[in-house]
């Protein structure tokens, strides 16, 4: 699960359109291939500021929208619209087919973002129709607002009952928010109604299969995708590989260990750069220093610019850091907890410009359409249990052991107080000739969970990156040149390594010591 704390998590909203708009669409047709027209394609840059469509229609992609059902059980109700971009192959005597993309989330746009994975295949882009399917209610389509007072439900839940009894109302009050500004829209927020989506773009596109890459949430939408509609893909790549019943709420459930782990491994970048921030001379010392800092804030909360930092608050920030181990992220690490320090023992600081993007999202509405988007598709697909009380013994089991993390991973969310899901959760139990990525330390997605979706899918392989914390691999952000070469020769020749595959962590060219990063 991406936060939807700041500019990273990869959110970039148009103008805001009102549900009723949404919902006073004409009825659509049955959902049928022969009843689907081609898509309109036209231009990908909205407006003068749409530096992400213009660089799209520069780089020879066309948009369009497909138009699918709000309800795929009632195929003549109303309607909505999923935003669509295609990169047309250019070396069509060689065309593969299409490449569909689904960045993960829930509910992250894809389209904006097409032209990194273009960039990943290298040559191998000039092969495929390269498309990217926003999700209903994500990135280009009319959004899902319930106009959150934050951008993100994740919350820690702070030191004694008192404080899981805060966490409890703030949440009962998020859910009460969508119930009363999107309830037309919750029950068709789900994994499977984006799955039916993506085979009504599939039929629009004249497509007999698609090729598909998942990355994190992705790489469910994928699963439910071949599960639901089965003979329908070519080629699959899933990087950061989810087991399906593992998905929300209890997505992050259990995984205090591994982010442990992926913090260990920063705190052992830090440690012989104490000289420039401070954090202590061994790992030890830099991890006694983030506990100090949760302590603090704990004890008495302090603020960092016009932000009141407490218990609930700390754990996000240090597990929304998480989830790379190249060293420029480290670093970024390093500048945000020394910020933080510095606010704990003085009672404020200055954000530095990490925190500067990150808190806003935490403590005002930004983001609040992907924040409630995302939820709605967590919540629908598996709501999890009803009472309170099961989540309060699940943190206090949790925080003697791991005192950060605990209380952030098995707090409560909105889930228990959501309408119940129109569908049960789907049953993936097909066996699909997959590639999967997972690196052995990723602290979003646990390596256990690969290896079980890889059991579950024995005719797949798996390439496990040893020795690296980072979440989701493939692509040039990480920079690994055996899984990048691995899965651009899966995907150009639709055969499968022989065997599974072990790949070395990436790793920057940086000196041993010194600052990447200046403190402000």
């Amino acid at each position: 699960m991406r936060l939807a704390c700041g500019k990273d998590t990869r959110v970039r909203l148009g103008a805001a359109t009102a549900v009723t708009a949404l919902l006073a669409l004409t009825a659509a047709p049955p959902s049928t291939a022969a009843a689907r027209p081609a898509p309109a394609w036209h231009s990908c840059a909205r407006d003068a500021q749409d530096t992400a469509g213009q660089e799209l229609d520069q780089a020879g992609a066309r948009c369009a929208e497909v138009k699918v059902p709000l309800d795929h059980t009632r195929p003549g109700g109303p309607s909505l619209t999923v935003a669509i971009a295609r990169i047309p192959a250019t070396d069509t005597a060689h065309r593969i087919g299409a490449l569909v993309v689904n960045e993960g989330g829930p509910a992250d746009p894809v389209i904006d973002y097409l032209l990194e994975r273009r960039a990943a295949l290298g040559d191998l882009a000039a092969r495929y129709d390269l498309v990217g399917v926003d999700p209903r209610f994500a990135g280009r389509n009319a959004p899902l607002d319930c106009r959150w007072p934050t951008s993100t439900y994740f919350r820690g839940a702070g030191e004694d009952r008192a404080g899981f009894d805060r966490m409890t109302a703030f949440q009962r009050d998020l859910a009460a928010k969508c119930r009363r500004n999107a309830a037309a829209l919750l029950p068709y927020a789900s994994t499977r109604n984006a799955a039916r989506d993506l085979d009504l773009v599939r039929t629009a596109l004249g497509e007999r299969r698609i090729s598909y890459l998942g990355i994190s949430y992705g790489t469910y939408l994928g699963e439910v995708y071949t599960a639901m509609f089965p003979g329908r893909t070519d080629r699959m790549v899933l990087d950061g590989v989810h087991e399906p019943h593992r998905l929300a709420p209890w997505a992050e459930y259990g995984t205090e260990e591994v982010n442990e782990n992926a913090l260990r491994h920063w705190a052992r970048w830090a440690a012989p750069r104490d000289a420039a921030y401070g954090l202590g001379a061994t790992a030890d010392a830099v991890l006694a220093t983030v506990d100090r800092i949760r302590t603090a804030a704990a004890r008495r909360p302090f603020t960092v610019g016009t932000y009141r930092i407490d218990a609930h608050l700390l754990p996000v920030l240090v597990y929304g850091v998480l989830g790379d181990d190249l060293a420029r992220s480290d670093a970024d690490i390093a500048v945000m907890v020394a910020t933080l320090k510095q606010a704990a023992e003085t009672g404020h600081a200055e954000p530095d410009p990490g925190l500067a993007d990150m808190l806003p999202g935490l403590f005002t509405g930004q983001y609040s359409a992907y924040g409630s988007t995302q939820t709605a598709y967590l919540c629908a697909d598996t709501p999890g249990p009803r009472d309170p009380e099961v989540y309060r013994l699940a943190v206090e089991r949790s925080r003697a052991a791991h005192p950060l993390f605990g209380p952030v991973l098995n707090d409560i969310t909105p889930c228990p107080f959501w309408p119940a899901p129109r569908e049960r959760p789907t049953a993936v139990d097909n066996d699909v000739p997959a590639l999967m990525v997972n690196a052995t330390g990723d602290p979003r997605v646990p390596y256990t969970e690969a290896l079980a979706m890889h059991t579950r899918w024995p005719s797949s392989r798996l390439i496990t990156v040893e020795n690296s914390y980072r979440h989701a691999v493939y692509g040039l952000a990480y920079g690994s040149a055996c899984v990048n070469g691995a899965v651009n020769a899966y995907l150009a020749d639709g055969r499968l390594p022989g065997t599974d595959l072990r790949c070395p962590a990436a790793r920057d060219d940086v000196p041993s010591s010194g600052p990447l990063r200046q403190v402000p």
